[in-house]
């Protein structure tokens, strides 16, 4: 059948049944960059979700003349198959049912204009092929930058403070954050708060199971795991 009877029959003219075409042959080409572009960005970061991949991604599809909103971003993503499943949440690592010592809140309503002003500290796990390990992590909550970090295969204070011993040998020498943590085991044990008080830092903590006064740690967990793959899988 000719392209003009196929045209009559539907009542299509010729002219739009080719521009019809264009548009399919448009779509499937750009709906393709797609694909390999978000393959691309998650060769790094396995777990990079949706709304970040459209925020990263826009302006390389804007050069290619390629418009569209982030409802239609996600449907691409659907079709191809390129969605996430969402993963469980975690088991927590904090224990704060203990007689230990506690400390005010000192940043709740504190703004950030420098590095090591303060850091932020959380611990987090992580299963290898054998056995889990614990991840104590510090960030600086100004510059987002990880300062300190150890790997271990218990929770004890001596191991979660090796991550401090790594934020303190990289800071500057007249620089005083504030350590903010949760109200773990770890971080109100005498030996981690006299290593603090020792330097000149003051203490803060969140209100008691609290994690959204300790978000910027909890976040930096997430974007380990969720984006970089670090899973406890």
């Amino acid at each position: 059948m000719s392209i003009t009877t196929l045209c009559e029959k539907v009542g299509m003219t010729r002219q739009n049944y080719y521009k019809s075409r264009q548009v399919r042959q448009r779509q499937s080409v750009d709906e393709g960059l797609i694909k390999e572009l978000v393959r691309s960005e998650r060769s790094l970061q396995p777990r990079l979700g949706g709304r970040k991949l459209y925020k990263i991604l826009k302006p390389r599809l804007n050069s290619e003349h390629i418009r569209l909103g982030r409802d239609k971003f996600f449907k691409i993503l659907k079709f191809k198959g390129l969605l996430l499943e969402k993963l469980p949440k975690m088991p927590r690592t904090t224990n704060s049912n203990h007689t230990l010592p506690v400390f005010t809140n000192l940043i709740k309503d504190m703004i950030l204009t420098r590095p090591n002003q303060a850091w932020a500290s959380d611990i987090t796990y992580l299963r290898t092929e054998e056995k889990f390990m614990y991840l104590s992590l510090i960030t600086d909550m100004y510059s987002r930058k990880i300062v300190g970090y150890h790997l271990s295969e218990n929770l004890e204070a001596e191991q979660v403070l090796n991550s401090l011993k790594m934020a303190l040998a990289s800071k500057p020498k007249d620089a005083r954050p504030i350590h903010h943590s949760d109200r773990g085991s770890q971080y109100c044990s005498h030996l981690y708060v006299e290593t603090l008080k020792r330097h000149g830092m003051l203490v803060s903590m969140t209100e008691e199971n609290h994690c959204a006064e300790n978000a910027l740690a909890e976040r930096v967990n997430g974007i380990l795991k969720q984006e970089y793959g670090l899973r406890n899988e």
